[in-house]
């Protein structure tokens, strides 16, 4: 007997945001406030878990723009900083945010993704979204009249389908339209991955000091110490690729286990610490798509790109990225004459915020640069310029950017100054972003 084929239900909307992560979740919700019909797609069902829980100064204020700061710092925990531990420095060194150039964003949070990602989406609700969580999007269809069809499946096995004036992807690292259009790339100037898991009864520092972010220099990498709420922290190891492959038959647990005993200032953290979840891992950590929109269609935050977590960026590039989106849209959508004009800016600002990042990403390994950040100064008020960079303050008004180009100055003429050094680093450096086969990361 033959099969009848399964219906798919069809839909009208002005906006279609594929992804319930914060850059959906902050795009969509602004969309909706303007007038428009805004439909969500999430693929999971919240809560559900994240990494990323390291939040910066500068999202503060858009927790306020959205109404939902009250909520977010329920869940937090007060980060005043962050620390940084090298094997080759005698003292840690902590850059507090209340010493930036701006001193009014002094903290910022530690929160669980679970949670904080819930307050999101259910902000957009109530906001007029309509959110569709466990609906995959498995299809897009852009017409010659500037507008797209979205096909869907939901967990339940509907399929539906939505035509859309709009398409944003905000699918993070699934990258929804840069796999389709096939313009995801490998970044060649970074190649991280990461494994890591939450640990109960982790030693904290005391005081203000115990919500600050850590971060732990070793031989292959680096680790992220992310103390939260109710006795959760977050470790991380983020290595080269060529040591994941020494990982074997070991188990993730165990490979992540060997990695911290490896780091003696982290092991003595966790020496009375237990894991609490499952060791999870995450390879191609670092990658850039060709491009970002066209005409109807916009990529937010780690669906466009991302480079490394280090400096906590992900979550405010994402948000700002909705941001800035969404006055895009309205553009587009509103005043098509200007549409031109609203993308090339919204270009501009997408590109900012990775490209600011990632020049300290890339050489924060670097000796030289170890020894800056072990060892700042305030000269010409770079270290207050630097914490700047490090709150996320970079697309405000905050006058930095003399200090920063002074910064810069000063750690190339450092590398002039210790030729040897600065080559070994490069040499070394070369060496650890050179690609491998990352298979190993899930034979779990």
């Amino acid at each position: 007997m033959q099969l009848q084929a399964q219906k798919t239900d069809h839909h009208e909307c002005d906006v279609l945001v594929i992804g319930g992560g914060p850059a959906g979740t902050t795009v969509a919700p602004l969309l909706a406030e303007k007038g428009y019909r805004v439909v969500l797609l999430e693929k999971a069902r919240h809560p559900r878990f994240h990494i990323g829980e390291s939040l910066l100064p500068a999202n503060l204020p858009l927790f306020e723009r959205m109404g939902i700061a009250a909520e977010v710092k329920a869940i937090g925990m007060v980060k005043p900083g962050a620390e940084f531990v090298s094997p080759h420095h005698d003292m840690p060194q902590v850059f507090n945010f209340a010493d930036a150039w701006d001193k009014s964003m002094p903290t910022a949070y530690q929160v669980k993704r679970a949670e904080f990602d819930e307050i999101l989406i259910r902000n957009a609700a109530r906001k007029g979204v309509a959110v569709h969580e466990g609906c995959r999007a498995k299809a897009v269809d852009f017409l010659p009249d500037d507008t797209a069809t979205v096909s869907a499946v939901h967990d339940d096995g509907r399929e539906s389908a939505w035509h859309a004036r709009f398409v944003v992807d905000a699918s993070g690292r699934d990258t929804f339209l840069a796999n389709r259009f096939q313009i995801k790339q490998r970044n060649p100037k970074h190649n991280s991955s990461a494994v890591y898991g939450h640990f109960a009864n982790a030693r904290r520092h005391d005081g203000e000091a115990a919500g600050n972010i850590t971060i732990f220099w070793f031989d292959h990498g680096w680790f992220w110490f992310i103390p939260m709420m109710n006795d959760a922290t977050s470790i991380g190891m983020v290595t080269w690729p060529y040591y994941m492959k020494t990982k074997g038959e070991r188990s993730l647990e165990q490979f992540l286990m060997d990695g911290i005993a490896m780091c003696p200032a982290l092991a003595m953290r966790l020496k009375e610490a237990k894991l609490v979840t499952g060791v999870e891992a995450t390879g191609n950590f670092s990658y850039v798509s060709e491009r970002n929109h066209g005409r109807n269609y916009v990529m937010l935050g780690d669906a466009y790109a991302f480079i490394d977590p280090v400096f906590s960026s992900g979550v405010l590039l994402a948000m700002n990225s909705g941001v800035i989106a969404a006055e895009a849209i309205d553009t587009c959508l509103q005043r098509p004459a200007q549409a031109a004009a609203a993308l090339k800016r919204f270009d501009e600002l997408m590109r900012h915020g990775p490209r600011e990042f990632s020049w300290f990403i890339y050489r924060v390994t670097n000796p030289i640069m170890r020894d800056f950040f072990m060892h700042p100064k305030n000269i010409f008020r770079v270290k207050e310029a630097l914490l700047s960079v490090l709150a996320g303050d970079i697309f405000g008004k905050t006058p930095i950017w003399g200090s920063i180009r002074i910064f810069k100055a000063l750690y190339y003429i450092a590398n002039i100054v210790q030729p040897r050094r600065a080559f070994m680093g490069w040499k070394r450096r070369r060496f650890n972003i050179r690609k491998v086969d990352e298979a190993v990361l899930y034979n779990a």
